[in-house]
């Protein structure tokens, strides 16, 4: 326990550091200090993919951070400022940016480390972990083009590729890597959007997961019997999964609507309207699971699973998950 407390701190200190650092070099050093403290705290006893998981991982920000310190030097020979440089390294920093975070087409070690790994280590995968890479690329100026080839993309393999999963935890992957096309374009708009964006999707995100952590839930045929005696859980992973869907009125609806009324002021009208058609196909595996799995049927089974999820936690965010439509717009001129 000590010993995850020292590397979680690291892991919250690396990212302070690349967010608020001044120079290259110094952010480089945060991404790395990031890197190496979550290295030990994605190996678990209990799992046996951990270790492969953790391994992946490793050798692909390595690699990332390697291309990215080199073309830092390479720019730094010609410019000491942050945030003027050459357009070539400025997309080549960005395509690095992108290999650590999983933006497609640079999401093939994805899925597949977020299978070898506990719930909890999913989690900040998912979320905190994407955090520093999202932050340093508003400092850089995008390249229209290429931005808009990512987002495109992240969203059709993020909807595409959760079609034939099994295993919910390769279903939250893709599902995190359309997210990623929907959080680079609220990017583009607004660096306040892009924030609102990324702290709704991590407390939906931080609902499910918590949920299935606790119900010990690996793959959707799961959820048929351990949740079919637990009605409460049944109607709060249902409304989580709408939410994380974008589905109004639940909380999820509100940052996409909001991204793609930004791209229509900014007379963007041709993404918006890709994003809005992939997004049903990302609809419609989460509707699977609600309508394989969640539909509300009580039947007798010859042995029962029974567990108790009214944790304090979960049912903060499922709360916060159905009810906060009605709340955040209070919040809302903040955000355009």
């Amino acid at each position: 326990i000590p010993s995850k407390t020292l590397f979680f701190t690291m892991l919250l200190l690396g990212t302070v550091i690349s967010i608020s650092s001044n120079s290259w070099p110094s952010t480089w050093m945060g991404l790395e200090i990031n890197l190496l403290a979550f290295i030990p705290l994605m190996v678990t006893k209990d799992n046996m993919l951990s270790s492969e998981a953790s391994m992946k991982y490793f050798i692909i920000q390595a690699m990332a951070s390697s291309v990215f310190f080199m073309f830092i030097i390479i720019f730094m020979m010609y410019t000491t400022t942050f945030l003027k440089s050459n357009m070539i390294n400025q997309l080549l920093i960005t395509t690095t940016l992108m290999i650590k975070m999983g933006a497609a087409p640079f999401h093939f070690w994805f899925p597949s480390v977020m299978e070898g790994l506990s719930w909890m280590n999913c989690l900040v995968l998912m979320t905190w972990q994407k955090l520093a890479p999202m932050a340093i690329l508003t400092y850089l100026t995008p390249n229209e083009i290429m931005t808009s080839i990512i987002i495109i993309f992240s969203i059709i393999i993020g909807s595409i590729g959760g079609l034939n999963q099994t295993s919910t935890r390769k279903i939250m992957a893709y599902s995190s890597i359309n997210h990623i096309g929907w959080m680079i374009m609220a990017m583009l708009c607004s660096e306040k959007l892009w924030m609102n964006y990324f702290i709704i999707y991590s407390v939906i995100s931080m609902t499910m997961i918590l949920l299935f952590h606790k119900l010990s839930i690996n793959h959707f045929n799961q959820l048929n019997f351990k949740l079919n005696n637990i009605p409460l859980t049944k109607l709060t992973v249902s409304i989580n999964l709408m939410s994380l869907g974008g589905l109004p009125p639940f909380l999820g609806f509100l940052p996409k609507w909001l991204v793609i009324q930004s791209s229509l002021d900014n007379n963007n009208f041709i993404i918006p309207f890709i994003m809005v058609i992939l997004t049903l196909i990302t609809l419609f595996y989460y509707m699977r699971l609600l309508t394989s799995s969640l539909v509300f049927i009580n039947y007798q089974t010859k042995w029962s699973y029974s567990s108790s999820t009214n944790s304090t936690p979960i049912m903060f965010f499922s709360i916060l998950s159905s009810l906060g439509l009605l709340i955040y717009p209070l919040f809302i001129f903040q955000v355009m």
